[in-house]
């Protein structure tokens, strides 16, 4: 399949199976007339492929290299994964970026680390975070701190869907850039 059609099948799946026309509060304390749960889509095994195929068509333009993608659990995760399968998949070893969970508050129990597969990512490391859907852009900027102090560097923000909602202008006022492969408008129309 080529990536125009990955993106309109992607978009297919995404209208049918995680957007919704009616009234809810979101993530951040926000009313909302629609509501976009990317992981109905993500965690379908059509879905993963698609998630996976687009996001590192946009990891591959990153330069240098990224060495890993993830975000803040839950709504990355499932997309972090998809990308790592993907880019194993399409290079080998040589060519993996791998994937990484930030918690939302660190490990109860043991080191009590806030990133799951830190290991593999050495300091230092360039990593892009990983966004579900991006409304005031919250949960991005905590994996974006997280990341941080943990001495990796978030070089670009991916996400499924731009709600265009503010959340693009406050992940670039901390100095990287949004890529997302929707915005609002593809499902308002």
């Amino acid at each position: 399949m080529s990536l125009e059609r990955d993106r309109a099948r992607l978009l297919e799946l995404l209208r049918s199976l995680s957007f919704e026309r009616r009234k809810v509060i979101l993530a951040s304390g926000k009313e909302s007339d629609f509501y976009i749960d990317c992981k109905r889509t993500a965690l379908t095994a059509e879905g993963h492929v698609l998630v996976g195929r687009l996001l590192l068509e946009r990891v591959r333009g990153l330069t240098p290299a990224v060495r890993g993608v993830g975000g803040l659990t839950l709504g990355a995760d499932p997309i972090a994964s998809a990308v790592a399968l993907t880019s194993f998949l399409d290079g080998g070893a040589g060519a993996a970026v791998d994937a990484f969970i930030v918690r939302k508050e660190p490990k109860g129990h043991g080191t009590g680390q806030w990133i799951e597969g830190r290991k593999t990512l050495p300091d230092g490391s360039r990593v892009a975070v990983i966004e579900d859907v991006v409304t005031t852009g919250g949960s991005a900027l905590k994996a974006i701190e997280r990341c941080r102090a943990e001495h990796l560097v978030p070089v670009a923000c991916l996400a499924l869907v731009d709600r265009q909602e503010g959340g693009r202008e406050a992940i670039e006022a901390q100095g990287v850039p949004l890529q997302a492969l929707f915005t609002r408008a593809d499902f308002m129309s």
